[in-house]
């Protein structure tokens, strides 16, 4: 699907992750639903809560606004609030 608007900004990704995928213990894959994380969402999680950096800082350290920040962080929370709360697994999407 096309999208609309500007196009996205290239981001700079600090770190790529060893593992793509989180599931519930237990649960075999193949009954799971999975929602799907990008790098760039990772990347915003893992500068601003796990290093505790602030949005600002954050943001230029990616190469974005602190509003292009703050969409996906918030969009990545609500990603891993739904997996957590609803049992479902997390596929990280490594373009």
């Amino acid at each position: 699907m096309r999208r609309r608007g500007r196009p996205r900004c290239p981001r700079r990704i600090g770190m790529h992750p060893h593992t793509t995928l989180f599931k519930p213990a237990g649960t075999p894959s193949y009954t799971l639903e999975f929602v799907e994380l990008s790098l760039d969402e990772l990347e915003t999680l893992r500068l601003v809560d796990l290093l505790g950096m602030e949005q600002e800082e954050a943001a230029r350290q990616m190469g974005i606004t602190r509003k292009s920040l703050w969409i996906d962080l918030k969009r990545a929370r609500k990603k891993v609030a739904e997996a957590l709360t609803q049992g479902k697994g997390i596929r990280i999407q490594c373009e």
